[in-house]
């Protein structure tokens, strides 16, 4: 049996998507393929491949020991992507972003979550062939849609009125995720109720901090910040959205568009090239404040159009299911190993 041990911290902060794939990767292993990998987490014995979700300092250190065997390095951001995320001294931003790019540098292969970084990472000087692409996926014993009469009583659980139309988005609370637009859609929609679940993942060292957490503290009436809030209760407030919205600016492969996607919520997201080579053609868009705040209200007076993108988002989630990805992963661990095999990188 392939021994594999993941690195990991992903779950070590709340509200990061890099925490949600770890875990839906993780429980993948431990269903779908427990008769084909041997996995661990965090251990520093023997293993035939190591998979790092992060990179974490002493990670890098530990990746120059034989016991690793073959390492593979998981990619969910790149230096330009951190941008409108973390507010770092312009020295202390070089230094990290070059050490990101040398973290990557020392895997003996690199996966991607969205193919339109494999020339990104090719021009920091990644051989191309050592990137594989492969998508986040959901599960859809997590993330599914619920019946009426439990979306009507997680409604009047927080007090949402049945006939109120909910626009939900969720992620970190900062600038590159869009937030200001959000909260203008709000105050430009004053009869939508609008919810917007996360927080400050990295607290004051958010970039714009001062400014969301006023935002925060004092949104309009017809939004309401939950704060980040737990995997299995973010399920109910996808369900009882009538639109998912993320105005986000630069993403990878948003774990909560999957999500959303998984419960058949329609989704509206800004037009954003990177994806387009993903889920093209599945979500409602708009290149501006303008053009997705127009979506937004046609949404809201036409039913047919949300019930054309809900189906979309189911179509959408089978693609990008658990019992399709665990297929993928299987035939890459296994290739993986046989190239370790052939250059000796496992004992």
């Amino acid at each position: 049996m392939i021994r594999i041990n993941m690195f990991s911290q992903a779950d070590s902060v709340a509200g990061q998507g890099v925490g949600s794939a770890y875990k839906e990767l993780m429980s993948l292993l431990r269903t779908h393929l427990i008769n084909e990998f041997y996995v661990t987490n965090n251990k520093y014995g023997m293993s035939d491949l190591t998979h790092y979700h992060t990179i974490n300092p002493t990670y890098y250190a530990n990746s120059f020991s034989p016991a690793r065997g073959r390492k593979i390095g998981y990619v969910h951001f790149l230096p330009e992507t951190l941008e409108g995320s973390l507010q770092l001294p312009s020295s202390v931003k070089k230094v990290f972003y070059n050490y990101v790019i040398d973290f990557y540098k020392r895997m003996d292969q690199i996966v991607v979550v969205n193919p339109i970084f494999i020339d990104k990472l090719v021009k920091y000087g990644i051989r191309r062939e050592n990137i594989k692409y492969i998508p986040n996926f959901v599960a859809k014993n997590e993330f599914y849609p619920k019946k009426q009469v439990e979306k009507n009583a997680f409604r009047h659980q927080i007090g949402i009125p049945l006939d109120r139309f909910v626009v939900f988005g969720d992620g970190q609370v900062q600038a590159r995720k869009g937030v200001d637009d959000f909260v203008k859609m709000a105050k430009a929609n004053p009869e939508v109720q609008f919810i917007w679940a996360g927080g400050f993942s990295f607290g004051k060292i958010t970039d714009g901090y001062e400014h969301f957490k006023k935002m925060v503290d004092q949104p309009p009436k017809n939004l309401q910040f939950t704060g980040i809030i737990d995997r299995k209760k973010l399920v109910n407030y996808l369900n009882i959205a009538n639109l998912f919205v993320l105005p986000s600016y630069d993403e990878l492969f948003p774990m909560s568009v999957l999500e959303a996607f998984s419960c058949g919520t329609p989704v509206l997201l800004r037009d954003l090239d990177l994806y387009e080579a993903i889920i093209s053609g599945y979500y409602l868009k708009g290149k501006d404040f303008a053009e997705m705040n127009a979506q937004l209200r046609q949404a809201v007076q036409d039913q047919a159009l949300l019930n054309k993108y809900s189906n979309l988002s189911i179509k959408a989630s089978e693609k990008y299911s658990e019992n399709n990805l665990a297929k993928v992963w299987n035939d890459f661990y296994h290739e993986q190993y046989e190239i370790g095999q052939k250059l000796g990188q496992i004992h």
